[in-house]
Parts: structure tokens; C-alpha cells; sequence
């Protein structure tokens, strides 16, 4: 026997088994639970799901439990930062005190053991020549150089910082009037949402259904219905909101109604392209024998078919409005004080940028990550949706 040759004993024939014929390999799955798992396994798309649901429920629940409010001024808190150095002075009676430096405004705050800020420090003596300022703790005496921005004992000893704390009365900060940048972020995200949740109407109830039922109808119908569009989409938003605000006077209304009055028009356009492909179809002449009326055709068998399409441009047009919103309120055409909106805030935060630029670092992080998470969420849903990428 060669070594290419099997010995007889070492054959076997295969078990017969009735059931293992009907075995199925992989489960099947439908079309929408296919695309969730997809879904599940983008990981940019979820993290950018897991940020907008971190986002709505600090946007609802968030303000509710700060102790702080959006429009709260306090004046003698003005421009604290969330993270500063704390000094320790210790006088012969062993009381210590806690204070912090405010290099932007040249100013001492008191700091609790817990990181809270007391309050402000006052100067017992201010020598305007030196520019100098004296600060007493009990006996012992400091020596604030407002010109090299140095802190001193009255001997001339270097007082050195303790070490950082953080800000836990405002874990933000406060801006140039004292108010919770915190809790104006929050006040902020909620007109962001508002603005995305109009949005997202809009584009659902007028630019789906105008235009699936121009391109349903076709011929004359549909090149009137798409002229209003061209029109519309011609002339420039702000000058819709700047027109809006003569008669509402500025503010969110006015930005929502803007909004709500253009923003349908890109919506409108893609699905009237995907309805003229589908009416093609053989369903569509089937349901048409049968009887069936245009808004059924189009509610029970041609939208339907474009929920992909739909649900993606839905997601890419939410960052757009947001951007929007911001736009308009950081030039002053949207959002007015003391109302917050992350416009607004990355406005006020301009103009102290170089002494406090953590004030506008949090309104424009908040700005780009909302975004950053739609455009992650909408790419995702455009793989999912995608049958060609279907492995």
C-alpha cells in the first residue's frame, strides 16, 4: 500500500439525519433588524447616540437640579474661574485662611477646605503709586503686586501656592456678571434641542409630504410645486429672520419661525427624487388598479420606502439648524439676555477671550460635539440603511 492509499477499514459512511437537512446556518433577520445590528456595530454612530442622550437629559433635567439659574447675577463672583491655585495663610492663632488669585481681574476670593468660594476679598489698604495691595489675615499681612501679579508676605517672603482646586460652587465657572456658566450651558442646550425638535417637524410634515406629492403628481404640478421651492431656497435666511424680527421683534420665536419657514426646502428635494424613481414601480401601478387614493399610496407605499433616505437627511440637517441657532444668536438676531443659548454665550465670551477664554472653550465644545455626534449618528444610519454595504 502506497502512502496515497486509505485503507478500507478507515472509511466510514455519513450518518443520515432528517433534521440536520432542515438546519439553518444563521437566523434570518428582517429588514429594520438588520439594520439595528449594523447599527450596534458602528462604534462612531453610537457614541454619537450616547452623547445626544446624554445631551436631552441634561438639557431637561439639568437646570431642575443646579442651584443656580441662567439668569442669577452676583456681581462680586464675577469672572471665576473652574479651576484655579489656593494659598494658605496661617496666623499665630492658628486660624488658616483659603484663597485663590484671579489673575484676569486682579482680585482675592475666599475658598472653603471644600473648594466652595466664600466670597471676596477686600484690601485693607491699597497703595495705588506701588501698585500694590494689602491684605490682613488675623496678624499676618499680604502683599498683592498687581503689576507683576505676585503674592507676598509684608517681610518680602514669597508666598507660595498650596496646590489646584477645583471650582465646586460654579464647577464651570462664572462669567463677566457672575452667573452659572454652568447653568447657562444647560438653559443653553435646551434652546439647541428646541430648535433641532422644530426642525425635525418641519422637515417630517412639510418636506416629506411636499415633496412626495410633487414628485407623485408630476408634469405641471410638480414644476410649480418646485419653483415656490427654488424661490424659497433662494433668498438668504437671515434676511427671513431679520424680516421675521420686524414684526416679532428679535428673539427665539424669531428664529424658530425662520426655521420652520425655509429650513423644509432640502427635504422636499430629496424625496421628491426618491418618490419619482418608486412610482415607477410595479407595486405602485398595482396599487393604483386596485383603487387605492394618492394620499394612501403614498402614506401606506411610496414614503415608507423612503424612510432610509429620510431618516439620514433628517439626521444631517439637525447639526445644520443647531449651527444655525448658534449663528444667528451669536450676531445678535437670535436669542436676547438673559436668555442663554450657546450662541449667545460663545458672544459674550468673545470679548474677554484672552483674560477668561474658558467662557467660550464650553459653549464652542458643546457647539462642535453636537455635531460631531449628529454627523456620526447620520453616517451610521446611512451604512445601516444601505443595502449595497451589506456584508
Amino acid at each position: 500500500m502506497t502512502d496515497t492509499q486509505v485503507a478500507p477499514e478507515m472509511w466510514a459512511p455519513a450518518t443520515r439525519d432528517g433534521a440536520a437537512a432542515e438546519y439553518i446556518a444563521a437566523p434570518s433577520l428582517t429588514f429594520w433588524q438588520d439594520v439595528r445590528k449594523r447599527l450596534w456595530a458602528n462604534k462612531p454612530a453610537m457614541l454619537g447616540l450616547g452623547f445626544i442622550i446624554l445631551l436631552v437629559l441634561a438639557a431637561i433635567f439639568g437646570p431642575m437640579l443646579s442651584r443656580h439659574t441662567y439668569f442669577e447675577q452676583n456681581l462680586k463672583l464675577s469672572n471665576v474661574p473652574p479651576l484655579f491655585q489656593t494659598y494658605e495663610v496661617t496666623d499665630s492663632t492658628g486660624a488658616t485662611t483659603r484663597f485663590f488669585f484671579n489673575s484676569g481681574n486682579l482680585n482675592l476670593y475666599e475658598v472653603t477646605p471644600s473648594g466652595e468660594v466664600a466670597g471676596l476679598l477686600r484690601p485693607a489698604k491699597k497703595d495705588l503709586i506701588k501698585k500694590q495691595q494689602q491684605f490682613k489675615f488675623g496678624d499676618k499681612q499680604v502683599v498683592l503686586d498687581t503689576a507683576k501679579q505676585q503674592l507676598s508676605f509684608a517681610d518680602g517672603a514669597a508666598l507660595t501656592p498650596s496646590g489646584w482646586q477645583w471650582n465646586m460652587s460654579n464647577l464651570l465657572g462664572t462669567d463677566q456678571l457672575g452667573r452659572d456658566v454652568l447653568a447657562r450651558q444647560l438653559y443653553g442646550a435646551r434652546i439647541s434641542l428646541t430648535v433641532a425638535f422644530v426642525a425635525t417637524l418641519v422637515n417630517f410634515f412639510i418636506g416629506v409630504f411636499y415633496g412626495g406629492l410633487a414628485g407623485y403628481l408630476g408634469g405641471k404640478a410638480d414644476t410649480i410645486m418646485m419653483r415656490i421651492v427654488e424661490v424659497i431656497s433662494t433668498i438668504p435666511l437671515t434676511l427671513y429672520v431679520i424680516l421675521i424680527m420686524v414684526v416679532f421683534n428679535s428673539g427665539f420665536l424669531s428664529v424658530v419661525l425662520a426655521i420652520g419657514s425655509v429650513y423644509w426646502v432640502d427635504m422636499a428635494r430629496i424625496v421628491r427624487g426618491q418618490i419619482l424613481t418608486l412610482k415607477q414601480q410595479d407595486y405602485v401601478a398595482a396599487a393604483r388598479t386596485m383603487g387605492a387614493s394618492t394620499p394612501r399610496i403614498l402614506v401606506r407605499h411610496l414614503l415608507p420606502n423612503s424612510v432610509g433616505p429620510i431618516l439620514v437627511t433628517l439626521t444631517m440637517l439637525i447639526p445644520s439648524a443647531i449651527f444655525i441657532e448658534s449663528f444667528m444668536s451669536f450676531i445678535g438676531l437670535g436669542v436676547t439676555p438673559p436668555e442663554a443659548s450657546w450662541g449667545t454665550l460663545t458672544s459674550e465670551a468673545v470679548e474677554t477671550l484672552r483674560a477668561y477664554p474658558y467662557q467660550l472653550f464650553f459653549p464652542a465644545a458643546a457647539i462642535s460635539l453636537a455635531m460631531f455626534a449628529f454627523n456620526f449618528l447620520g453616517d451610521g444610519l446611512r451604512d445601516a440603511l444601505d443595502p449595497r454595504l451589506r456584508a
